[in-house]
């Protein structure tokens, strides 16, 4: 594979998340805004969470599966940047307008820094099994659990954003490893 076919591909599956994302926005409007950051965490947490225990079990009970998780947490990850960026409120301040803005720019973000890291890494992510971006994206948020518990007071390590980055980016490669397996 080609490095503009993980491009393409990467794109896709951010336009089927900003789809999704903006069916949520009409149906909720942006409810997210009141999540503080250690709540955002435990919502990334879970849905990692629920990956993993369906890749373990092989069986889901509520009929969902793997990939529509992975979307979850690619929305979550660009709401999480959209709260470190704006912080949280007691009552929503953006209109549906403003959030598909500021969604379109954080997800332009994570295609920069994807295509940097690709370019780098040279496509190691294909190698790569969906198992272990699971697990990457579950030492993520621990790393931000931590972050969050010493108030961001890291001595060498990256924020926060940063990470919130690097899950986009995962569940990103798990969605595209996924829709490859079918």
């Amino acid at each position: 594979m080609s490095i503009q076919n993980t491009e393409a591909q990467f794109k896709a599956v951010m336009t089927e998340c900003r789809e999704l994302f903006s069916k949520k926005l009409h149906d909720y409007g942006a409810s997210w805004r009141i999540l503080r950051p250690a709540s955002l965490t435990d919502q990334l947490f879970i849905k990692a969470k629920r990956i993993r225990s369906l890749e373990i079990k092989k069986e889901s009970l509520v009929g969902e599966g793997i990939r529509p998780e992975f979307v979850a947490l690619i929305n979550y990850g660009i709401i999480g940047l959209i709260q470190l960026e704006r912080g949280f409120v007691d009552s929503v301040d953006v209109t549906a307008d403003e959030a598909l803005m500021l969604y379109d720019r954080h997800a332009s973000e994570a295609l920069e820094l994807m295509l940097k890291k690709n370019h780098d890494y040279d496509e190691a992510w294909r190698s790569m099994r969906v198992s272990s971006y699971t697990d990457f994206i579950l030492t993520k948020l621990q790393r931000i659990k931590e972050i969050e518990d010493i108030h961001g007071q890291t001595y060498v390590s990256e924020g926060i954003d940063a990470n919130y980055m690097d899950i986009i980016n995962y569940a990103v490669f798990g969605a595209i490893k996924l829709n490859e397996q079918v």
